[in-house]
């Protein structure tokens, strides 16, 4: 069919290569592969010992971290760099290790630099184990850059930038 808008999912780089969440060069992190399909962002993770809390299950603070990095990829939606201003993460059910869980982010909506976005985490088995909600202000690249080099973090902010202009239509949920 010609015109027709592909359907494959995008996968998306790290922020960095030793990122807590997605970074693949840090040994303990949570090593998230994140991918876009169209105005969602999504991972399939695995919780392992690293990410122990109680026994045989996730700790709520690698969920968390985990809600939190996936969230920054959806600024990829937003087309913008942005912050973390608040977290709320709700713990419906344990979360067991070994088993994969796909959380799924997207943008719910925008008034100016504040971005709302929302996850949820579902487990092999179909049933939703946590959720989380956050709030995101978009910020200068300069913001980034006051507090180190930006290597290839750097490149990606220069893309949103340059972006930026295009993605008016992205500021709403249709």
């Amino acid at each position: 069919m010609s015109g027709a808008v592909s359907l494959e999912p995008e996968r998306l780089p790290p922020h960095t290569p030793t990122c807590m969440g997605c970074g693949p060069d840090n040994p303990n992190g949570l090593q998230m592969t994140v991918f876009r399909s169209g105005r969602e962002v999504y991972t399939d993770l695995v919780f392992d010992d690293k990410h122990a809390g109680a026994p045989g299950l996730a700790h709520g603070g690698a969920i968390a971290a985990a809600c939190d990095d996936l969230f920054g990829f959806t600024l990829w939606i937003a087309g913008t760099p942005a912050v973390t201003r608040d977290l709320s993460v709700g713990y419906l059910r344990p979360v067991p290790l070994y088993q994969p869980h796909r959380i799924v982010a997207r943008v719910d909506n925008r008034e100016g630099r504040t971005l709302h976005v929302s996850a949820t985490g579902t487990g092999q088995d179909g049933i939703v184990r946590f959720t989380a909600t956050a709030t995101f202000v978009a910020v200068d690249a300069e913001h980034f850059a006051a507090h180190g080099d930006l290597g290839a973090f750097g490149e990606m902010l220069e893309r949103f930038v340059r972006q930026g202009s295009s993605t008016d239509d992205n500021k709403r949920e249709d």
